[in-house]
């Protein structure tokens, strides 16, 4: 067992605990794929978050196998995000093998990557990087799974496959009608609610086989950058009070053009979330 195997077995383990999750597929994902790979040459810069950058001594990959932040671009704080808080929501994905996976904010690519495995030889993963660098390196790093491929514009484009998950990397203040028209009946949807500057929550909506309301809860809270086209500042300041409350009761999401009733815990343009069950 050479050195950075060890690392990522402990490490598999130690995002899993972090993560309270006992999936054996999503710890063998940890495991196997390399986050020296696609970290850039090193030292690195590490972040617990929202907190100050730290530098590692040296281009040990010892330091990259922690619960932490890793910077891709410190001056914009992109980051290869936590492990933890993303083992928590691709345990609450339900990835299945064989399946089709747009992902919205690939970066460098470690996330396609782990999403890659999940969906196995069969399944197929559509990753967009709307940075020119990024998307660079990130179809470098992913060159030799077939089943990837990086697309360097918006995630939000009007003609998305047809999937079975979205999972977005980017904060936003909406759901992006593009997302929720690629999904197939059964898909999910898991983005960040939290568009730029706002601690908000990884939402998880799942299509239903016909009707406008969708079943949908918070799995956690989360801040992410935000994604472009799909920011909102007054929406911002009023997810900020909604998420001061009751957030973990959000039920459903209602995009039947009614007006929102009691049970509504935020509303947006044409669309609501609900305390109800959907």
């Amino acid at each position: 067992m050479d050195g950075s195997e060890k690392y990522r077995s402990f490490y598999a383990k130690l995002i899993c605990t972090a993560a309270k999750l006992d999936d054996p597929r999503i710890e063998e994902a940890f495991h196997s794929v390399k986050r020296e790979s696609f970290a850039g040459p090193g030292p690195w810069w590490l972040s617990i978050g929202a907190h100050p950058y730290v530098q590692t001594p040296d281009d040990d990959p010892a330091f990259l196998y922690q619960n932490l932040l890793l910077a891709l671009d410190r001056e914009r704080e992109i980051n290869i995000g936590q492990p933890g808080a993303h083992a928590c929501w691709l345990g609450a994905c339900n990835i299945e093998a064989a399946e089709t996976v747009v992902q919205v904010g690939a970066g460098s690519g470690y996330y396609t990557a782990i999403l890659a495995h999940l969906v196995g030889a069969d399944g197929r993963v559509h990753a967009y990087e709307i940075d020119e660098v990024l998307a660079a390196r990130a179809r470098e790093n992913l060159r030799d799974l077939h089943q990837v491929d990086v697309r360097m514009e918006s995630g939000v484009a009007p003609d998305l496959p047809q999937c079975d998950l979205i999972y977005v990397c980017a904060g936003a203040a909406q759901p992006s009608r593009t997302w929720l028209d690629a999904l197939r009946p059964g898909g999910r949807l898991l983005f960040p609610l939290a568009p730029e500057g706002v601690f908000g929550g990884m939402l998880l909506i799942t299509r239903p086989d016909q009707g406008s309301t969708w079943p949908a809860k918070f799995v956690s809270r989360a801040a992410f950058i935000g994604c472009v086209g799909l920011q909102d500042e007054e929406a911002g300041h009023r997810l900020t009070e909604a998420f001061s409350k009751n957030w973990d009761r959000v039920r459903s999401l209602r995009l039947d053009g009614s007006s929102p009733d009691d049970s509504c815990w935020f509303s947006g343009d044409g669309w609501w979330l609900s305390t109800a069950q959907g």
